[in-house]
């Protein structure tokens, strides 16, 4: 692991210029003598970052090199958390504090245990397995929702090459029971999700839609059900969004890309509109709010992960 030199910040000038207000009201987010940084480099394609405020430090996924990896606050330093991770993906955690994760290639949801034991919250639906879980996010009720699209069976660079049994679905987790449902079932390649800070709305990235949408879906009745479905954003063709956090005003913070133009995060309101960007070298595929007030946004992308604070903060659980 290529370790870069702990908080290099990669433009020397305040404001840094990476930094752009697509609407004026972006403008209160951004803290004028705080740069974009590379924390560490070397992956192959890094995804699903997570923040652990009591070790002070990030674990991200490096799919293709079938890893988890851990850069420390304190130190700088980058080391390897967990080889083999069965390809993980998306990473969150419980309202007990505990690592949730997506795998690829052993098609499921899995937790670990305070003691490392890793216990399997799911990997199967009616008997059949699921396909490659995408990203997760768990609900102030313990509740686990996460999008299960087939990626990483279509191939053996992020995962390996295996028959769907499953449509693409998303899926919610009984925090109590276990039990599993499907609460979406018309989502094209679900990908990234998260709630709104009052858990009223989720939203997910059709990432096979053409152009790609964000959706939002409203929580019914005891909160266990979707409903109303629409379009929040519809992006550019030329626009990949991924993985994304929300802040406690409701703005959305989504890895993007695919292009110079373009690559980087994509800051929009709660009302869809774009109104920020963080331009990154690289193609970001996810992000997530860290540090002592969670201001610190940390940003995974193909090879590096960078971090910059921000004047907002990532809702608790995010």
């Amino acid at each position: 692991m290529d370790v870069m030199t702990p908080g290099q910040q990669l433009s020397e000038r305040y404001p840094d210029p990476a930094i752009r207000v697509l609407d004026r009201s972006f403008a209160k987010y951004q803290v004028p003598l705080a740069g974009v940084e590379k924390l560490a480099t070397g992956t192959r394609w890094g995804e699903g970052p997570v923040w652990l405020g009591d070790a002070r430090c990030v674990l991200w996924s490096d799919i293709p090199n079938n890893r988890i990896l851990r850069w420390d606050e304190e130190s700088g330093a980058t080391t390897i958390f967990r080889k083999p991770s069965d390809h993980a993906n998306g990473n969150t955690r419980d309202r007990q504090g505990r690592l949730v994760t997506c795998e690829h290639t052993g098609r499921r949801v899995t937790r670990t245990e305070y003691d490392g034991a890793i216990t399997v919250i799911c990997d199967n639906y009616s008997g059949k397995k699921l396909n490659s879980p995408n990203d997760v996010v768990v609900k102030s009720d313990g509740s686990i929702w996460f999008t299960d699209p087939a990626f990483g069976i279509t191939g053996y660079y992020q995962g390996r090459l295996e028959p769907s049994e499953l449509p693409m679905n998303v899926y919610r987790v009984d925090g109590r029971t276990g039990a599993v449902t499907v609460v979406a079932d018309d989502v094209n390649a679900p990908n990234g999700l998260a709630f709104s800070p009052d858990e009223k709305i989720l939203y997910v990235i059709a990432s096979r839609a053409e152009p790609r949408e964000f959706l939002a879906f409203d929580l019914a009745g005891d909160g266990t059900k979707l409903a109303n479905r629409r379009v929040l954003i519809k992006c550019h063709p030329d626009e990949t969004p991924d993985g994304f956090r929300v802040d406690v005003d409701g703005n959305l913070w989504c890895g993007w890309g695919m292009s110079p133009e373009f690559d980087g995060v994509r800051i929009f309101n709660p009302q869809g509109q774009p109104i920020g960007h963080i331009g990154l070298p690289e193609r970001c595929a996810n992000v997530c709010f860290g540090g002592r007030y969670r201001n610190r946004l940390f940003m995974a992308a193909g090879h590096s992960l960078f971090a910059l604070y921000v004047n907002a903060q990532g809702v608790a659980g995010g």
